[in-house]
């Protein structure tokens, strides 16, 4: 009998590679069974990363859905593990200490054994908590080292990341292959490498399929000595997703590796009940591009999570950018030119920003840095002429040292920009916040929750979980899916929908509805008179300044590019008013687009006499912000 393999189920990432929802808790609860009844798993990928805000997004209690989804497997022994994204916790930016404690103390008792801890940049030192706090909340602490190929990350760079990890206080050490393009006979090296020092740590290799490496990259890492491979199944398997569990199974049985049957009955159930999940509602949010394995990737190196946002931006910021051409009578671009001019722009960005492993939050950054490149040289502008917020904190160090040296190009920008770069710890910059939360929940009347997973959720995600107790979210969600399967030409469906937790079903009331008069659609406001101010809107938004008349001769200045709009990035700025005198190069506002903050600089100097956009609303490219003379 050859060495006993073990397989991981990563249900979770499934989803989350192919699009942007996963299923809801009544859904997940009834697949929990049969998985388990496929009898070939001691793991299963249940919650973490985006998860939790994705449930608030479309209006569910993500702790809720923690709790019922995990209890299953924890009955029968399989053990459940979550992804973490370090630093930032499970958000795309910077948590604070005392918030990250919580989440694991959290999240071990809604029932996940197991915390995947990664760094976007492989730092070392923004793990140190990750390991430390999930041990601490009875968590088994695994490190993940973040897989990209490039000069500077080399075999003996890997083993040498373990061997930190593992000092740092890792227990299990994750191959993290998120875009699938390591090399199989490197990954077998890794393996080999970790393995020769600490033979009994746990080793578990998690490769996607995108580029059709990870099925040869998985045998050498069994071959060489890890424990637990990680694998999808139909219909979600391959393109952006993982590798089939029944050619990973019969790959490792012919070569002579012991692995637990399949149950094919079972097999088929969970099969039927994913696929009626897509037919539900998920499929609308799957771009069928995402099914496909691309070799093309290879070269960018881009990771199958993030591929379904990619796509979704691409087919956003194509619709703006061919209005933009059509505007001027110049020929249009498809989805094809502007995939292919991207990731040419990615291999020509990478380097100059550093080499950082293209993960979560950083491969969104090189993304949308080489997206608005490749954008403003279509509209004859300059390279690096659009540079994000989030993508500045990366390159000055507040996220941690970057491995690769950065561009003189980009230095210079920092130093014209009068931009300071930081050397000191990356969590010391982000002050603790749980009291902050809690008086604000205090304030609302609102419950902390079981084992304060509420004030967790709101302290993590403080934006979408208002949006989501107000209704907001869920009705968003609604309108969005009526408008998808609308235009697919599917009949519109009732999608149940939930109270959210702590309020009443009296409380929960619409905003607004779609009716139908003679064959033709509406949508309308619905009022309840006047609402009580724990009802309104919990977002508070910096007025703009009341305008004068604006002079015939003023000058407008516009969006660069469409999102939503805010005057002021954090509350402790002062927005822009009417009679602010501002220079060629100032910030004058924020647009959110593509998951990240990009700060708005003037194009020309003058005295503020309108403020045109409103602060959180969207608006579009050359849409008028603000009018100076």
């Amino acid at each position: 009998m050859g060495k006993e393999i073990k397989l991981c189920l990563v249900y979770r990432d499934m989803w989350q590679s192919s699009g942007k929802y996963v299923p809801r808790v009544d859904q997940l609860n009834r697949v929990a069974q049969p998985i388990i009844d496929m009898g070939c798993f001691s793991r299963v990928e249940t919650n973490g990363g985006g998860f939790e805000q994705i449930n608030l997004l479309f209006g569910e209690n993500p702790n809720r859905a923690v709790r019922e989804w995990t209890q299953a497997f924890n009955d029968q022994g399989i053990q459940t593990q979550m992804l973490e994204r370090g630093l930032n916790g499970i958000r795309m930016s910077p948590v604070p200490a005392d918030v990250r404690r919580l989440m694991f103390k959290v999240k071990k008792k809604q029932g996940t054994d197991i915390a995947r801890s990664f760094d976007g940049l492989n730092n070392p030192q923004n793990l140190e908590n990750s390991f430390k706090f999930a041990k601490e909340g009875g968590m088994i602490a695994q490190a993940a080292l973040s897989l990209t190929f490039s000069p500077l990350h080399t075999v003996e760079y890997y083993i040498d990341l373990a061997m930190k990890y593992l000092e740092l206080g890792a227990e299990e050490i994750c191959i993290k292959d998120m875009a699938g393009i390591g090399r199989p006979v490197s990954i077998g090296k890794i393996v080999k490498g970790i393995k020769d020092r600490h033979p009994n740590v746990l080793v578990q290799y998690h490769g996607h399929s995108t580029p059709g490496l990870s099925v040869a990259s998985s045998l050498e890492a069994a071959r060489n000595g890890a424990d637990i491979i990680d694998v999808g199944m139909e219909p979600l398997s391959w393109g952006t997703g993982h590798a089939d569990l029944l050619t990973i199974h019969a790959m490792l049985k012919d070569a002579g590796f012991s692995v637990p049957d399949v149950n094919m009955k079972a097999y088929m159930k969970v099969r039927s009940l994913t696929q009626e999940f897509i037919d539900d509602f998920l499929g609308h949010y799957i771009n069928p591009r995402n099914r496909y394995m691309n070799s093309l990737l290879i070269g960018p190196g881009l990771p199958g999570g993030m591929m379904g946002s990619l796509m979704a931006d691409l087919e956003n910021n194509l619709k703006s950018l061919n209005k933009w051409l059509a505007k001027r009578d110049k020929k249009a671009v498809n989805q094809e030119e502007l995939l292919i001019k991207l990731f040419d722009e990615v291999q020509h960005v990478w380097p100059r920003l550093g080499y950082p492993p293209l993960v979560t939050p950083f491969s969104q950054y090189v993304k949308n840095v080489s997206l608005m490149n490749v954008i403003q040289m279509i509209k004859g502008r300059e390279r690096w002429s659009m540079m994000d917020e989030n993508t500045w904190g990366m390159i000055l160090g507040r996220s941690g040292k970057l491995l690769g040296p950065l561009d003189d190009h980009i230095l210079k920008m920092a130093r014209d920009q009068e931009r300071e770069f930081y050397t000191g710890k990356p969590q010391d910059l982000y002050p603790d916040e749980l009291e902050l939360f809690a008086a604000k929940m205090d304030a609302k009347g609102w419950e902390y929750g079981e084992d304060d997973e509420e004030l967790m959720e709101y302290a993590m995600h403080p934006t979408q979980y208002e949006d989501y107790r107000s209704g907001k979210a869920k009705e968003r969600f609604l309108e969005d899916l009526e408008k998808r399967k609308a235009a697919s030409g599917q009949q519109a469906t009732t999608v149940p929908v939930a109270a959210p937790s702590g309020t009443s079903s009296a409380d929960y009331q619409p905003k607004s509805m779609m009716i139908e008069v003679n064959g033709e659609r509406f949508k309308v406001a619905v009022s309840y008179g006047d609402e009580a101010p724990e009802k309104r809107a919990t977002l508070e938004a910096p007025a703009p300044s009341p305008s004068p008349s604006v002079p015939t001769d003023s000058k407008a200045i516009l969006a660069p590019l469409e999102g939503k709009f805010f005057l002021t990035k954090e509350s402790s700025e002062t927005p822009i008013q009417v009679g602010d005198v501002i220079r060629e190069g100032d910030t004058i506002a924020y647009i959110e687009s593509m998951k990240v903050i990009n700060a708005i600089a003037a194009d020309q100097s003058g005295t503020v006499v309108e403020i045109v956009a409103r602060h959180g609303e969207e608006i579009e490219e050359d849409d008028v912000i603000l009018r100076i003379k």
